[in-house]
């Protein structure tokens, strides 16, 4: 299923033929000789000079500029599978299942811009070369390993990689920005970027222009901060994300202890409209609209070069900012200082509000159903036993993001009485906790975190392993089928399933 819609500049590049430069109401968006594979959106980057589509299979396609490709579709080859892409203003970066990232630009690799060459491979430290996450601004790329350091490659000339102008111009290499980090932040046309440690504290250097850096007014004079600077005043409780553009920044903030849970923060300057507030903010400023005060959850959000989308559980398509372009779909080209509603056909949400995403350009917006993510023992569970229940289990904690890889294979070896008794131990937990909780759980290893085990080992059932259960669940619900094909199943589950490798930081 293709469900996405198109909204905003239809140039540079043209995605849609036979429609018009400006298009100002959401319109289904179809590839060119579409087929199957091009029905399972999973990610969509667009920036000022192409656009990429990432879908299910792991395939891409880019739209280039009509100087460049004359609007033909590129399929993007990579050797191994595609996990995500990132767009910048002059650059664009793919990060491979295994770990590997591919990047292009003018500051990437000058002698031949247009040619991916694996960046990741140039990274000094050997241990250091599997890439968790990527993340393009205008003129940089930034990586974030999976030991957790950050590294920044590409221009450096208002201080965005963490180093003065003059000691660092450029690289052509990534260079190690900050370590312990579990967040990295910045977006398309952004030339400042800022890094979250695992202690929950929040850096940012870069452009600061008009105060997007949140360091609030004393440093509002400071055009270029060129060193990694800790934010003092962060708004209450877990940073979900930061959207960044050329003239604001803006936070979704999730707190427990407040109605509602999620709320949204900005800083920069107004009058690019993109702020949701009437006055320059130079520190993180809560956003207020009676549209998403009351809603059970945000779904999701996106920054344009100045405009904003979010997507509520409702579901309801809230916009503001710039829309000069018709990037926010009213159906005009008047800018909106604050948040308004936008109307949306009613082919779109047949499915699940939570498997929608939103996708903003520079001047143009997406808004697409992606199917959900699964490992390979999913996918696979999902074929033998037909029953797509496996994939609707849901529940969220504060490390949801981690739930949300493991929940499907917990469901075999936990009742719910178990997960709701887990989910509660795990929401209190850091993220490297979490990890090693479901270490303990596949592997029933104790050495692990000794006292983390004693936590959890009441609510597992220690003398069954999880292969067991699979076999188990199998054999009962297929008694009827041929003895050979359980063979088969039981032997090819042994060949390729094997317990997902979970990277356990060792402490420092």
């Amino acid at each position: 299923m293709n469900d996405c819609l198109f909204f905003g500049l239809n140039k540079y590049p043209i995605l849609i033929k036979n429609e018009p430069e400006k298009i100002i109401k959401p319109i289904q968006f179809k590839f060119e000789n579409e087929n199957e594979n091009e029905k399972q959106i999973k990610q969509i980057s667009s920036g000022y000079f192409s656009t990429i589509f990432l879908f299910k299979n792991g395939k891409a396609i880019e739209y280039l500029n009509e100087n460049e490709s004359n609007q033909k579709p590129e399929k993007i080859q990579i050797e191994e599978n595609i996990q995500k892409v990132t767009v910048g203003t002059q650059n664009e970066a793919i990060l491979t299942i295994e770990g590997n990232v591919f990047a292009k630009g003018e500051y990437i690799n000058p002698k031949n811009p247009n040619e991916f060459i694996n960046i990741s491979s140039l990274i000094e430290d050997t241990n250091d070369r599997i890439i968790q996450d990527i993340f393009c601004g205008a003129y940089s790329i930034y990586l974030l390993t999976s030991n957790q350091n950050a590294y920044g490659i590409g221009s450096n000339e208002y201080g965005q990689l963490g180093f003065d102008y003059f000691q660092i111009e450029e690289t052509e290499k990534p260079i190690l920005m900050m370590k312990n980090v579990s967040k990295i932040f910045s977006r398309i046309n952004s030339n400042f970027v800022f890094l979250l440690n695992s202690n929950h504290e929040l850096f940012s250097c870069g452009n600061n222009q008009s105060g997007q850096l949140g360091l609030g007014e004393s440093r509002k004079e400071e055009a270029n901060v060129q060193k990694l600077t800790k934010i003092q005043n962060i708004p209450k409780g877990k940073i979900i994300d930061i959207q960044t553009c050329y003239y604001h920044s803006i936070m979704l903030i999730e707190d427990e202890n407040q109605n509602p849970k999620r709320k949204f923060y900005s800083c920069g300057n107004y009058q690019y409209n993109g702020l949701g507030q009437n006055e320059n903010t130079y520190e993180f400023t809560e956003i207020k609209s009676f549209l998403f005060e009351n809603d059970d959850n945000i779904i999701d959000f996106s920054v344009g070069n100045s405009h904003n989308l979010i997507l509520t559980s409702n579901p309801k398509l809230i916009g503001f900012g710039d829309n000069s372009n018709g990037e926010l779909g009213t159906g005009d080209t008047k800018n909106q200082y604050i948040p308004i509603q936008i109307e949306l056909p009613k082919l779109i949400f047949n499915e699940d509000i939570s498997n929608y995403h939103i996708s903003c350009g520079i001047w143009n917006s997406f808004l697409y159903y992606s199917p959900p993510s699964f490992s390979n023992l999913e996918e696979d569970l999902i074929k033998l036993f037909e029953r797509k229940e496996f994939c609707d289990i849901s529940f969220k904690t504060k490390n949801g993001e981690i739930i949300e890889a493991h929940k499907l294979i917990l469901k075999y070896r936990l009742n719910q009485n178990q997960i709701e008794k887990l989910q509660e131990i795990i929401s209190k937990k850091s993220i490297k906790e979490s990890n090693q909780i479901f270490e303990m759980i596949y592997s029933n290893n104790s050495k692990i975190n000794p006292k983390l085990y004693s936590e959890i080992k009441e609510i597992i059932n220690l003398n069954e392993k999880i292969e067991e259960t699979m076999k188990r669940i199998y054999l009962n619900e297929k008694e009827n089928e041929n003895e050979n094909e359980k063979d088969f199943i039981i032997e090819r589950k042994e060949k390729q399933y094997k317990f997902p490798k979970i990277n356990i930081n060792n402490e420092k």
